[in-house]
């Protein structure tokens, strides 16, 4: 089935990327996308932005739209790459981008964290938090320790046994919306506590 997705704010409001919905692919649900970047606030502004599992492009879109200085997309279907390139083609936002058709799990494995704060945002089949855990965990493990300091780690799940097992450790930031959360881990700047906040006030749990 085609439909589009609409991007909400910034230099790129409105546009629509369009795209095919299967059992596959399934674009994070508006109300997600907005608290994702209402909690990321100014964050955005001047950072790096990593799309990873990207599908349609739309998450790293919206980051660019809103401020972000660059945005990686990771995604191995050549289909789903080749419709991302050619909406920020469109949208003129193409030299702020790159594109990488590659397996999300092997680029983790040797993934050379960018020298200044990056946002790295993570959105897996859900299939994969029963298939895969082991590999998301990795996944998790490295980016967490390859990111510099200021660096954010995002997730997004929806409920699941082995989550805890996956996304290790508590200095998460949980948010949840209805079927959806979003785990935030900030690498904490040097001389601040280990458990620094990472997000705004906003409340934690809209179920």
């Amino acid at each position: 089935m085609k439909t589009s997705v609409r991007i909400v704010a910034g230099t790129l409001r409105g546009r629509k990327v369009e795209c095919v919905v299967n059992p596959d692919l399934r674009p994070t649900p508006q109300r997600a996308r907005e608290a994702l970047f209402s909690i990321l606030g100014g964050y955005l502004d001047g950072y790096r932005f990593v799309d990873v599992f990207a599908g349609t492009g739309v998450i790293g879109m919206e980051a660019l739209s809103r401020g972000a200085t660059r945005c990686l997309f990771i995604e191995k279907d050549p289909k789903l790459a080749i419709n991302i390139e050619r909406h920020v083609a469109r949208f003129g936002v193409g030299l702020r981008t790159d594109i990488l058709r590659v397996d999300a799990y092997r680029w983790a494995e040797q993934f050379l964290a960018p020298k200044e704060p990056t946002i790295v945002f993570i959105s897996p089949p859900f299939p994969d938090f029963g298939a895969r855990p082991a590999d998301l965990g990795s996944m998790i493990r490295h980016l967490s320790a390859a990111l510099v300091p200021g660096s954010i780690l995002v997730l997004q799940a929806e409920e699941h046994d082995n989550l805890p097992g996956i996304a290790t450790g508590d200095d998460w930031d949980i948010r949840v919306y209805g079927r959806n959360q979003l785990w935030f881990r900030r690498i904490p700047l040097p001389g601040e506590a280990d458990h620094a906040e990472t997000v705004d006030s906003e409340e934690k749990t809209d179920a």
